[in-house]
């Protein structure tokens, strides 16, 4: 047969199909950059890198919104501008050491500190109740003076303490097997909140009554417990809740404030109102820092409660999704510890935090947004008061000390040595294998430049 030797008729082979189009530079570089970023976000470092590195620019953008958004309201106080501002840097550095210390204290302190920190709390929180101790404040009465400008508000430890206490306690039960049973996870977890709450709701603050709920229910949730009972303390809170919020004519009128576009009949959501007015003049990158009109008395609480609409107004909406995204990384981180952990207390004390700091911040920016009623809770970290940011940045040194505390952790940190260290151990180690070659040659170095005349 024609075109075959052996006369067999020839082969046909199927087409060769064709080659798949060729990966473009662009593409193989986004490939490299989502790789790389897998790799680093799987780091040991990575929780203790974000949860330090968020929380340190919080605070710092926390004080320059301070200082821009409080400066009128001092000038119409007939104070100097930078009066709350120096305040609320003197609280930061304060915070700064209590942060430090939590980092640095081991677990079985801060579990040792859990049981007297709630005794403190309790007791403070009684003497907020007691005539010529306590003092009210915006209608509420949850304060202590110090003395001259500074006050205490001790409600603000009672969170730090019934995470630690709460932390503490679970971790007890699991060791001894003792959360399988339901009264022994509710039993004085729930009854020592409640005493926390009362005391808290005898000065009418429902903003940090909702907080300490949070809390709650963020312990219970980490303890695994059922859905039932889950259900049912949530149910017995709601209905806490809706009673206090339907007997008090203020609750009201903040609920009917939600979604308001109108300060409507006596100005009842006046605040809500110029909070949204401030977040819709700031744009996408803001007016310029310093430049809000609503902080010339328009927007009351522009520095503690609304300071999240000032940075709207003043960074606009650039600004302000930077923040959200520095609280997401923070939350993320916090969650990322308490999964990763082994020690039960460690889970529970930093869900607990997590839970905490996450929970007052959507609150808070709920309220600006006006999505859900106004609180009265600051934005963590970042609005404007001492005994809010100091027990916060203690528990921020919780969070970067479980983080640091974890077993891959602790060896990355292991490993590293300071530059100089480094440098020093390689002298060393060079200097014991080439000693006597490397002194005979700065011997002949020496009697050379003598030789030549120089002294």
């Amino acid at each position: 047969m024609v075109g075959s030797r052996t006369g067999r008729p020839p082969v046909q082979r199927a087409p060769r199909r064709p080659a798949g189009r060729p990966r473009s530079p662009r593409d193989n570089t986004l490939r490299l950059l989502v790789l790389r970023a897998r790799k680093a976000w799987d780091r040991p470092l990575t929780a203790y890198y974000l949860i330090f590195g968020s929380s340190l620019l919080i605070t710092v953008l926390g004080l320059v919104m301070v200082y821009s958004a409080s400066m009128i309201t001092a000038l119409q106080l007939s104070l100097p501008g930078s009066f709350f501002f120096r305040k609320q840097f003197l609280a930061a550095s304060i915070g700064t050491v209590l942060l430090l210390i939590a980092m640095r204290v081991p677990v079985k302190l801060h579990r040792a500190l859990a049981y007297p920190m709630l005794a403190g709390a309790v007791f403070l929180m009684i003497l907020v109740q007691v005539p010529g101790i306590g003092m009210a404040v915006n209608g509420n009465q949850n304060w202590i003076s110090l003395g001259g400008s500074f006050q205490i508000q001790p409600s603000e430890f009672g969170k730090l303490a019934l995470v630690l206490w709460g932390a503490d306690l679970l971790a007890r039960k699991q060791d001894k097997g003792m959360l399988a049973q339901w009264k022994h996870m509710l039993v004085p977890l729930v009854p020592g909140t409640f005493l926390l709450l009362g005391l808290i709701m005898l000065g009418g603050d429902m903003g940090t009554a909702i907080i300490l709920t949070a809390i709650l229910f963020g312990l219970l949730w980490l303890a695994g417990a059922p859905t039932r009972l889950f259900g049912g303390v949530l149910a017995v809170a709601v209905t806490i809740g809706f009673i206090l919020i339907k007997t008090s004519p203020n609750r009201m009128s903040r609920l009917a404030c939600i979604g308001a576009t109108e300060p409507g009949p006596n100005d009842t959501c006046w605040q809500a109102v110029h909070g949204i007015y401030a977040l819709a003049s700031g744009g996408l990158f803001g007016s310029g820092l310093g430049a809000s009109v609503e902080k010339w008395g328009q927007l009351p609480e522009a520095h503690t409660d609304f300071i999240f609409a000032i940075t709207g107004e003043e960074l606009g909406l650039a600004g302000t999704l930077s923040v959200l995204a520095l609280f997401a990384a923070l939350g993320y981180a916090g969650i990322r510890v308490a999964g990763r952990t082994e020690d039960p207390f460690v889970r529970y004390a930093a869900g607990g935090v997590t839970t905490w700091i996450t929970a007052q911040a959507v609150i808070n920016v709920g309220a600006v947004l006006g999505l859900l009623p106004i609180a009265g809770v600051p934005l963590p970290l970042f609005s404007y008061g001492g005994s809010a940011l100091l027990p916060t940045m203690f528990a921020i040194g919780l969070l970067i000390a479980f983080a640091r505390d974890e077993p891959a952790a602790r060896a990355a940190l292991a490993m590293r040595q300071p530059r100089f260290g480094r440098k020093r151990a390689a002298v060393r180690g060079s200097e014991g294998a080439a000693g006597p070659r490397r002194w005979n040659t700065m011997r002949r170095r020496a009697s050379a430049a003598r030789s030549s005349g120089e002294r």
